[in-house]
């Protein structure tokens, strides 16, 4: 084996040995709350890769607990909402703003992507005010409203990016055949858009599934408290208790529809998110 040889193969090496560390390094993390929240209390600070025995009894302790199977109805309903919601608000936005010619259109655009930049802190009491006179407080219409507010931008966008590369053909040719605007849209348009709009329904739910700060801001009672607030409000039987078992059970029950979701969409995702990016 020459020297060139050993080096290309001292790369390949290299390159798999970096892949390597890179996955250890993001799967396990998920791997170990796994093997903890099927370990009894007894066993719960013994340091184990690897499990002896599997102990089911903190999902059971969990699912017995009437607020955290509340809070994962709560977490559906909302993420489902505000999945709906942007993108229906945001197929037809993105209709105007990559079909429809006008002046301020390029302004617009740069006004949503900037709009989407904002730190959730940033806009914490203006919302919060805003859903006290809304009459929202402790009320899923909050959590759903401050969401969308949050998710539409980001779905306008990919929307509109994967509008635009549409050929015009097709809308002419609707048009030809006396095809309204809502009908060009819902018959032509949204056939071609399943790839982008997979992915922003996609991250839109995982945003609703995953937000901590407005949740707990804006909800009170258990009844309308979301998965996050409910695994951080998890208490063991005396203050100085921290149910370990319990809290990385809930976390790997509300994190394991996610990347299954993940995993069946990856291909979609990976399409709608380089939608637009070479044209032609």
């Amino acid at each position: 084996m020459n020297q060139y040889q050993l080096l290309k193969l001292a790369k390949r090496v290299g390159l798999y040995a970096l892949i390597a560390v890179v996955m250890v390094y993001a799967i396990f993390p998920f791997y170990y709350a796994v093997i903890t929240s099927l370990k009894p209390s007894s066993e719960l600070f013994r340091v184990d890769f690897w499990l002896s025995s599997v102990d089911v009894s903190n999902y059971v302790q969990i699912f017995t607990q009437k607020s955290f199977v509340r809070a994962i109805f709560n977490s559906i309903l909302i993420s489902v909402s505000v999945v709906v919601i942007a993108l229906l608000l945001g197929i037809t936005a993105s209709y105007a703003l990559g079909r429809v010619r006008f002046r301020g259109r390029a302004t617009v655009m740069l006004t949503i992507l900037g709009v989407s930049m904002f730190p959730q802190v940033a806009v914490l009491s203006g919302l919060f005010e805003v859903i006290r006179a809304l009459n929202l407080y402790n009320n899923p219409g909050g959590l759903i409203l401050s969401y969308t507010i949050f998710t539409l931008p980001f779905t306008v966008w990919v929307l509109t990016t994967f509008m635009r590369q549409l050929p015009m053909e097709l809308e002419e040719a609707a048009i030809m055949d006396g095809a309204t605007p809502w009908v060009t849209i819902t018959k032509v348009f949204l056939p071609l858009m399943w790839p982008a709009m997979a992915t922003t329904g996609l991250l839109a739910f995982i945003a609703a599934w995953n937000e901590f700060l407005f949740a707990l801001t804006f909800t009170l009672t258990d009844d309308q408290r979301t998965v996050p607030v409910a695994i951080a409000l998890i208490s063991g039987g005396s203050q100085h208790e921290l149910p370990w078992g319990p809290i990385m059970a809930a976390s790997v029950t509300v994190t394991v529809p996610l990347v299954i979701l993940v995993m069946i969409f990856q291909r979609r995702i990976v399409s709608g998110l380089t939608a637009g990016a070479v044209k032609g």
